[in-house]
């Protein structure tokens, strides 16, 4: 009989409960995130062949001294401690909330001694005395996330991991990249000097024939002084790429973390060696693909999503909250008697607590992660288009760089056949050895600037790679298997 109205009474409760509520305000200025399916690139960038990066981009490059320095340095660069340093942070944010999802036990034990007053509410012989008061007691709560506020800022923390793990990649990149740009430089420096000494060579032969023209009467001092002041050029530009090549140098051990007084065999091993310049290729579509290898990206996609689940905990806290409370102990006010059955004390039963009037607090938290979401959601959109620019303008440097190395090469054959042909007039008496030593001067004029295109092109392509996404495909294996506990909890 008692029953039914025992049921009709709790659900009654709980209807008045829930009405009771604090009114969830309406989103109405929620901003729409952008489709990377409707982005699409200009038509006039393209290349020869479609793909992506690799994962390990550096390889294409062939070169053993370039793999060796990008390994140790993700192996073991400061450069990665702030990163992996946050990633811990967040790890222990996850674990956190994770932790306040489960239930919870506690262990109490108290001892006091404590004179009640003789003429207070105690009458005597409880007034006027001392007495002595021990309590050991078990007590164990568990919140039933009714609403799935904890489930959400589960999540919300999370996203953080995962978007700190995104951000641990594109260090990643970004570290591999600036060695292989001060790697390239270097060895750009290098094969210059080597090609500048051999102009070197050609000036000072070209200084001692206008020196014996001008002893013959057949010369005049300015085509001399001319041909001393290209000679000091030479020098100069000489000096400048020995700079250049310790400047790198130093940057490569800032970025590999190796100490003067430390082991830099990585470094102090290192020979000139010619670099293959392999052609990227940029994708003909930029859709979810560009997505899966943009970390930055992909980084700013997961705080979004981080923000919508913290909004779902916000509109959790609306709701009545519901706790399951047990406790068992014992309490007497003589110690001698604390472990005897009558001291047994125990208590069960479930808590609710419902928001009525907060003055406004719940609403403006609310609006504050909702504003925090929008600000996320315009930051992702604002990456969105900066990853097509990025994209757009390192493929349209490819572009150029190649345009103007296909014309160099022209401008070199060109080169080759004059210096042949004053090879071949000074041979049949008709050409003196002055236009056969400026001839071979413009070829290796024309060698050195081929060389500070195709480091431009090694740049370029680094710039591309690294837009690109460096060939980076986020794991959702730590997502999973965390959703999984939550899951199950």
């Amino acid at each position: 009989m008692h029953t039914p109205m025992k049921l009709s009474l709790s659900v009654l409760a709980l209807s008045l409960a829930l009405a009771g509520c604090a009114s969830i305000p309406p989103d109405t200025q929620q901003l729409p995130q952008q489709d990377l399916a409707t982005i699409q690139m200009a038509a006039d960038i393209h290349l020869a062949s479609e793909g992506w990066p690799a994962a390990l981009w550096w390889r294409q490059f062939q070169d053993a001294q370039l793999d060796q320095l990008i390994e140790h340095a993700l192996s073991s660069s400061p450069n990665l401690d702030v990163a992996n340093a946050r990633i811990g942070s967040a790890l222990s944010a996850f674990d956190a909330q994770h932790a306040q999802r489960g239930p919870r036990i506690d262990l109490g034990a108290n001892a006091s001694r404590q004179r009640y007053s003789g003429n207070g509410l105690m009458p005597a012989p409880i007034g006027g005395n001392y007495y002595n008061e021990t309590t050991v007691g078990v007590q164990a709560h568990y919140d039933l996330d009714w609403w799935g506020k904890h489930k959400a800022q589960i999540a919300a923390s999370l996203g953080e991991v995962n978007a700190r793990r995104a951000e641990y990649a594109m260090a990643e990149q970004m570290l591999a990249a600036e060695i292989a740009r001060h790697y390239f430089s270097m060895q750009n420096g290098w094969a210059r000097m080597d090609n500048l000494h051999a102009l070197v060579k050609l000036q000072q032969q070209l200084v001692v024939d206008k020196e014996k023209r001008i002893a013959n009467g057949l010369g005049v001092s300015d085509d001399h002084l001319s041909a001393q002041t290209r000679l000091s050029l030479l020098q100069q530009q000489i000096a400048l790429l020995e700079t250049q090549v310790v400047t790198e140098r130093e940057a490569l051990r800032a970025l590999l973390g190796t100490s003067l007084g430390a082991d830099a065999s990585a470094l102090a091993n290192l020979q000139p060696k010619e670099a293959q310049a392999l052609p990227h290729a940029l994708p003909g579509k930029l859709g979810m693909e560009l997505l899966a290898r943009r970390p930055d990206l992909q980084a700013a996609r997961w705080r979004v999503q981080a923000a919508m689940s913290t909004i779902e905990a916000a509109q959790a806290s609306f709701y009545p909250d519901i706790d399951l409370g047990a406790s068992f102990g014992l309490d007497a006010i003589k110690l001698g008697k604390l472990l005897q059955s009558g001291s047994r004390t125990l208590f069960i039963g479930p808590a609710l607590s419902l928001p009525l009037f907060d003055s406004g607090r719940l609403q403006a938290q609310l609006a504050g992660a909702r504003s925090e979401r929008n600000e996320l959601i315009a930051d992702y959109n604002q990456n969105v288009f900066n990853v097509v620019r990025d994209v757009a303008q390192a493929g349209a440097r490819v572009q150029g760089v190649e345009n103007q190395l296909r014309l160099q090469q022209e401008n070199l054959r060109a080169s080759e056949a004059q210096l042949r042909n004053a090879n071949a007039r000074l041979k049949q008496g008709l050409a003196d050895r002055a236009t056969q030593l400026n001839a071979e001067m413009t070829v290796r004029g024309q060698v050195d600037l081929g060389m500070q295109l195709q480091n431009q092109r090694q740049d370029a392509e680094i710039n591309l790679t690294v837009a690109l996404g460096g060939g980076y495909r986020g794991s959702s294996d730590f997502a999973a298997s965390a959703d999984t506990v939550t899951t199950k909890q």
